[in-house]
């Protein structure tokens, strides 16, 4: 009976998904998993029956990039692959992929799912997974996350539920390389960048980590961004040995990425800029490699970047390029890799899965913006919030419009040519019903 019970709420999910999207109702990332599981409590457990390996990935910034790129070279390599890569990352976003995509008669090899910092130890105590890919641990929404050891700390929680997990680990990050598996951790890191380019220097403040340890401040002998580097302590804490290390080139629209593994070298392209799109792929390559795979540069040079991420669409006959940002790190890290002659559409809301505290907008450096000599509109809930920041970044160019439509509709229809959007989470669903 519960397998009958199951199935049927499979075809179910899949009529509903395809009314839906064709009513345009809703965009069905998440409302079909809140009701299958309203329905079954123990979907996602059945579900994983039907799955032969589980890969997941958590972080700060990067999930849904990472998990894109790695599903993105699993295809390419012939595996079938179940994701939710559309972004939608808690329990209601996993459940509504498996819902949607399980076929019960032909297990896929993998499924590839984002999972929200907050909500990983929820997801295993529903489902066993073989992999947990760790890309980065910033500040991010203090109301809902709180402090970065109060995030590392839930997710070594969800880890400690799971002892067969394998972790997948940024070393550069020092609350990454510190969370433990019972099974086996492995690191990826950089050794080395070059810019190959003028690069902004960054304004925005470094963040200041102390040791995880013993709480002391860490000293670093190369600091790459945020907290990111080679970093030591007087405790003995230091960066970990990386099984995968890499040299990077930084150029402004791609990056070259010299990937050392035992005693071979791997020389890699990747057309997403900015070095945290460098740590993405760096990432998803080391988990595929674990996984035996290292037939990468075809994945990597047709991939197209996730739903507002690095993503290009054409709205109202203007090229578009649109990218999330939601925390000071992720976004100063996107301001200095804007072109100084686009038009820029900047939209900020304050829903609940955007965060409501936008203090981190005072911590991102929206002064990059002075070099920007298009126009410049705001737009969102907290459009107001964003012409304040602005205005003390001295930027001038700057309008505002809080209502998101007539915001993109004014951008776009004035648009000399291309045109940038920054914006939150439910922001971006809003501009994605925008064509």
């Amino acid at each position: 009976m519960k397998t009958f019970w199951y199935f049927l709420l499979l075809i179910l999910s899949k009529v509903f998904y395809n009314v839906i999207r064709f009513l345009k109702i809703s965009d069905g990332t998440s409302l079909i998993g809140l009701i299958v599981l309203k329905l079954d409590k123990n979907f996602l457990k059945q579900s994983s029956k039907y799955i032969n390996r589980i890969v997941t990935v958590t972080g700060t910034n990067g999930k849904t990039t990472t998990s894109g790129l790695i599903s993105h070279i699993l295809s390419k390599n012939k595996f079938k692959i179940l994701s939710n890569t559309e972004g939608a990352n808690m329990i209601t976003g996993i459940a509504n992929a498996f819902a949607v995509k399980i076929n019960p008669f032909k297990k896929p090899d993998f499924a590839v799912l984002e999972s929200d910092e907050a909500y990983l130890a929820k997801l295993y105590n529903e489902l066993s997974a073989d992999y947990l890919v760790v890309t980065n641990l910033f500040r991010d929404q203090l109301d809902r996350y709180g402090e970065l050891n109060t995030t590392a700390k839930k997710i070594q929680n969800a880890i400690d539920e799971n002892p067969k997990l394998k972790l997948i680990l940024n070393a550069d990050d020092p609350l990454v390389a510190n969370l433990k598996s019972k099974n086996e951790n492995i690191y990826y890191g950089i050794n080395k960048i070059e810019y190959c380019f003028d690069e902004p220097e960054s304004k925005a403040p470094q963040e200041m980590i102390n040791c995880p340890v013993c709480k002391k401040e860490l000293e670093y002998s190369e600091k790459f961004y945020a907290q990111e580097g080679h970093y030591y302590c007087s405790c003995g804490y230091k960066r970990p040995n990386c099984k995968y290390n890499a040299d990077v080139l930084i150029y402004e629209n791609f990056s070259i990425i010299r990937l050392f593994v035992d005693d071979k070298v791997y020389e890699l392209k990747t057309k997403l800029a900015g070095l945290y799109n460098v740590y993405n792929v760096l990432a998803s390559v080391t988990l595929c490699f674990e996984l035996g795979i290292t037939d990468f540069q075809r994945a990597l040079d047709d991939y197209s970047p996730e739903f507002g991420r690095n993503e290009i669409r054409k709205i109202n006959g203007k090229q578009v390029l649109i990218q999330l940002i939601k925390n000071p790190t992720g976004a100063s890290e996107v301001l200095r890799t804007i072109t100084p002659d686009s038009d820029i559409l900047i939209a900020i809301n304050d829903n609940y899965a955007d965060g409501r505290d936008v203090s981190w907008l005072w911590d991102s450096d929206f002064e990059e913006l002075q070099r920007c000599h298009k126009k410049i509109v705001v737009t969102g809930t907290r459009a107001k919030d964003m012409a304040i920041r602005l205005k003390y970044a001295e930027v001038k160019n700057f309008s505002v419009i809080p209502n998101i439509d007539k915001a993109i509709k004014k951008i776009t229809k004035e648009a000399d040519s291309k045109v940038t959007i920054l914006t939150t989470y439910t922001a971006l669903l809003h501009i994605n019903k925008h064509k």
